[in-house]
């Protein structure tokens, strides 16, 4: 089976590093040589890993998107002594919310490229990102950091008429499926898998959770019906022990415009 990938942090330098990463030119090369990325692969030519793939069959379109949401993010804003506990968390917070607009995930050039990769036609598109999309605010790292440039997401969703969005997420080295609720948007889901390999002792509060946590080290699988009138799309969880731990269904209208 192929292996289409992007990174998070550790993939692609210090922990929760951003854009000025001084080494991230170096580790571009490393990760798409590791990958076996062609070269002459437009992921060679411009900054930054994000790309896409169509898939076709039976009628059908599948689009992979993979954002890049390191190589141009800022840095995030970190909490200092007492402003770190917070009432809501049994934990202390590293980090609070850019609250200025111009604060970015993507950068401008990712974002009039994903702009044009959400106006091409397909039925399902599923949208690699590092980190988690859905989750509500944790203190730790998210796109829950970057309220705006969230916000422009759904914003650009909505302007494209893009139907049948999933995100699949990383990251916090455990498993969970969260639901993102926005007017005038179908239901975001974000099914998070990390962790094949490692583990984490706690999972953080979201309220945007509709299944899990899964705490021991995990798989996520993503199967699509195409078959049906309506197509199915079950988003799982399997454990190294080859027990399924998560099973969530939806339908592709569910996640489309009406």
């Amino acid at each position: 089976m192929p292996i289409l990938g992007t990174w998070d942090d550790h993939d692609y330098g210090w922990n929760d590093s951003g854009r000025h990463f001084s080494l991230k030119k170096e580790t571009k090369e490393l990760f798409l040589d590791f990958f076996e990325e062609p070269a002459n692969s437009a992921r060679r030519q411009h900054e930054g890993i994000y790309t896409s793939y169509m898939f076709e069959g039976n009628g059908k379109r599948l689009q992979l998107i993979l954002l890049d949401n390191r190589s141009f993010r800022d840095d995030l804003r970190r909490y200092r002594g007492e402003l770190s506990h917070d009432d809501r968390f049994f934990y202390p917070l590293d980090y609070y919310p850019h609250e200025i607009k111009d604060s970015t995930m993507l950068g401008e050039a990712q974002w009039r490229w994903l702009e044009g990769e959400l106006r091409k036609p397909a039925d399902l598109r599923i949208i690699g990102s590092g980190s988690q999309f859905s989750i509500s605010f944790n203190g730790y790292e998210a796109w829950a950091n970057f309220p705006h440039e969230r916000q422009r997401m759904l914003d650009l969703l909505k302007k494209t008429r893009a139907n049948g969005v999933v995100f699949i997420t990383g990251d916090v080295h455990y498993a969970e499926i969260s639901k993102l609720d926005e007017a005038g948007l179908y239901p975001i889901y974000d099914v998070t898998a990390s962790g094949i390999t490692s583990t984490w002792h706690f999972a953080t509060p979201n309220t945007n959770r509709i299944e899990g946590p899964i705490m021991e080290n995990h798989f996520g699988l993503i199967t699509v019906d195409w078959a049906k009138t309506d197509p199915l799309i079950k988003m799982e969880i399997w454990d190294v022990r080859d027990n399924q731990r998560i099973e969530h269904t939806v339908l592709l209208s569910e996640i489309s415009f009406k």
